[in-house]
């Protein structure tokens, strides 16, 4: 099958992996306040609802054990593009549900197909890139899990308080759509992963009864007690299921799940085990404090308590990307529990309804979350080689969603029963939290003392190249055990390219380079290079490998592990002994070397090509084995730099020239439009006071006027006379007057 377009490129990979992790995540941890919604639309019982939820995180738990069968016998990208179907259809059957069985099955296929995706996509995207991604993707993996699921309280309540339930199961199978549509836009084929490995039927159905039986009692509990047969048959039975899953696997010869390798290693251990504590604990934390906070808010105020935790959890992801490659990396986890405790005790204070404790302790809980789970489950992982980082991750999966999952209907059973009053109730509940977080701390640090483990900083390179583990991990409780073997060091390995090869004759033009990876548009390839070059040109075959997803088609029947790096490298080699083949035929320079590759072959790791350090390239050189060299890139020489410069002098002269002539364009459109309004504003004021003075002199005369002809009255005797003047008398120009103080006009 065709690449997708945007194969190989880390940031689509990266959104395909969130868009597929967040639907299904983030829906379990806000379905809570929609359930009386839910229940009234879709006539159904809340057992029912709780049977459904039951239902779907056993399937959660299931889908890890199955993608990792299916990636042994079946083309994994091709059933990666199969389980982001299996979403986009059971969110829309969730979402457009008519009745309880149409809704039932949608959220059991969106539980199952999200932890397929997760274990099919997420280790690739960890060991499929350069170490310099590897930050990145573990901030993308902490915040997808447990960023979703602290944002989840908060968009229920938003959808509660709508009295609607449907939107968001929309909004939840639209993103469902997008994760599909960037699958296929990421599409890189890849090979099963090991065809001769067992099909281990045994171990499928022991995971599917036991989690379905387990899940299914604890279900029960919403209208059952505890000592009711139809919640202690079906949970206990299907826990015992587990545990013999967990021997069944042990014992195994070629097992299913790396359950062996993890259990007698000292790391994986503790990782795992804080993991499960954690997960146990945060239930507590999170969901029986938010049910006595609905006694007395609404759904929505709840989830805005709740929000603090989002950003406890954002915090805390980017704070784990940058430890990951450091020896902090050990100290997290331990950090994340004391977190969680403090987060636990500050829950226990704040309930009944005290806001600010509960704003706190929501944002403690989001930083224990960050802290714990996800970094533990890398730890855990570095402490193995990188092939294993699929089955690590599906049986931690595994184990999370049971302890987490079940924990949450037995913790809140007992909290609604172990008191009249369900604030005490939860208040005994949250001390049992609290033991856990105490309890799984104390576990950790124990496994590392006892077994003689320390922090140390993760090697990355060997990592990712697959061939040994990132640190040392001593045996489980080492100190404790006698005649133990020493740890053997591991072999470093030497690339099998000759140092030198020689030659009949000598071509001045070079090799040519070919990226051969065993398909027929590859070969293609050698043959149009031999028909369009001169005949008689050396050839380098370079094929490109890695654990897992293999990277290339085996020319070679025979079948071979893909999780063991070894397997895969000498699939490798005799791919790129059939490219070399091909190239001598098409009629380049080749000789039989090693009596496997005909011609000069380099077997290389995506690490070997992609991690070189800077200013360093592959050389490949006549009679020489490819090596890693030094060069100056053309942008460091003097001379380009010192055209650069110029040109970059040329324009930002260009750009102030043109800045500078627009300011003074526009300073003298500004100045004229300045000077055309003051002169304006000068005649107004010019005429406003000339018809201010005449006003004012005309009043003065008139007061005058008054003045005189009331003198006059009373030298006379007379009434005071009118003292508006006559017709046609208009006020001297100059005011003038005699010597008795009147008027030119009074003496006439």
């Amino acid at each position: 099958m065709r690449q997708g377009p945007l194969a190989g490129r880390y940031p689509a990979v990266a959104a395909m992996v969130t868009l597929a992790l967040i639907p299904y995540l983030a829906l379990s941890a806000a379905i809570d306040p929609l359930v009386p919604i839910i229940t009234e639309q879709l006539h159904m019982t809340t057992q029912a609802m709780s049977l459904s939820s039951g239902l779907g995180n056993a399937a959660y738990a299931v889908g890890t054990v199955l993608a990792v069968q299916f990636a042994q016998h079946l083309p994994q990208r091709r059933m990666l593009l199969l389980y982001a179907v299996l979403l986009v259809v059971g969110s829309v059957l969730s979402a457009a549900a008519q009745n309880t069985g149409m809704f039932i099955s949608g959220h059991v296929l969106q539980g199952l197909a999200t932890s397929m995706l997760l274990i099919a996509a997420a280790p690739p995207l960890t060991i499929g890139f350069p170490k310099d991604k590897l930050r990145h993707t573990a901030v993308i993996m902490n915040m997808c899990v447990f960023g979703a699921v602290a944002i989840g309280p908060f968009i229920g309540g938003v959808q509660a308080e709508a009295h609607a339930w449907r939107p968001l199961f929309w909004i939840v199978a639209a993103i469902a759509l997008l994760a599909l549509v960037m699958a296929a836009l990421t599409f890189d084929d890849a090979p099963p992963a090991d065809l001769d490995a067992p099909r281990d039927l045994l171990a499928i159905g022991l995971a599917a009864v036991g989690c379905g039986a387990a899940f299914v009692g604890a279900s029960q509990l919403t209208s059952h007690g505890f000592s009711d047969v139809a919640v202690t048959a079906p949970m206990f039975g299907g826990l015992t299921l587990i545990v013999v899953l967990i021997v069944y696997q042990f014992r195994a010869r070629r097992p299913l799940l790396t359950i062996r390798t993890m259990l007698t290693s000292s790391i994986p251990v503790a990782g795992v085990g804080v993991a499960l504590f954690a997960a146990a604990a945060s239930v507590a934390a999170t969901a029986l404090t938010a049910n006595v906070l609905l006694q007395t808010y609404s759904p929505v105020h709840v989830g805005l308590l709740y929000l603090p935790e989002l950003g406890g959890a954002v915090v805390m992801a980017f704070v784990f990307g940058i430890v990951i490659s450091r020896r902090a990396m050990h100290y997290l986890p331990l950090v994340g529990m004391a977190l969680l405790a403090a987060g636990i005790v500050v829950f226990r204070i704040a309930i009944p309804a005290n806001q600010p404790l509960v704003l706190l302790g929501s944002a403690l809980t989001g930083l224990a979350l960050g802290a714990t789970v996800a970094p533990a489950l890398f730890v855990a992982g570095f402490s193995l080689q990188s092939a294993s980082l699929q089955r690590v991750f599906a049986i931690i999966e595994l184990l999370r969603a049971v302890a987490a999952f079940m924990v949450a209907p037995i913790l809140a059973h007992f909290a609604v029963t172990a008191a009249a009053d369900l604030s005490t109730g939860t208040g005994y509940a949250l001390w049992i939290g609290f033991g856990l977080a105490i309890g799984g701390a104390a576990f950790g640090v124990g496994i590392y003392a006892l077994s003689g483990a320390r922090p140390q900083r993760p090697d990355l390179d060997e990592f990712i190249d697959g061939d040994d583990p990132a640190w040392y991990s001593p045996p489980l409780l080492a100190r404790l055990r006698s005649n133990l073997p020493s740890p053997a060091p591991a072999a470093e390995y030497v690339p099998s390219v000759p140092t030198s090869i020689q030659r009949d004759a000598v071509d001045p033009a070079g090799p040519v380079l070919f990226a051969y990876d065993g398909s027929e548009l590859a070969a293609f390839a050698i043959a149009e290079a031999a028909a369009q070059l001169a005949p008689g040109r050396d050839a380098l075959v370079v094929c490109v490998w890695q654990p897992v997803e293999v990277g290339f088609t085996p020319t070679d029947t025979k079948h071979f592990n893909a999780d063991r790096a070894a397997e895969v490298r000498q699939a490798a080699e005799q791919t790129a002994a059939h490219g070399a083949s091909l190239a001598e035929h098409a009629g380049f320079l080749a000789r039989v070397w090693d009596q496997i590759a005909w011609g000069i072959t380099a077997v290389l790791t995506p690490a070997q090509i992609a991690q070189l350090p800077r200013g360093r390239v592959l050389l490949i050189r006549r009679d020489l084995a490819p090596v890693i060299g030094k060069i100056q890139m053309a942008w460091q020489r003097p001379d380009v730099k010192a055209i650069k410069r110029a040109h970059r002098r040329k324009v930002r002269a260009e750009k102030r020239n043109l800045v500078w002539t627009r300011r003074r364009e526009l300073a003298r459109r500004s100045w004229v439009a300045f000077k055309a309004a003051v002169l304006e504003m000068a005649e107004e004021i010019a005429t406003a006071a000339g018809q201010w003075s005449e006003q004012r002199r005309q009043a003065a005369w008139r007061r005058q006027e008054e003045q005189a002809r009331q003198v006059e009255a009373d030298r006379a005797g007379h009434e005071p006379i009118d003292p508006q003047p006559t017709a046609g008398h208009e006020p001297p120009a100059d005011g003038g007057r005699d010597e008795l103080g009147r008027g030119e006009s009074d003496e006439d």
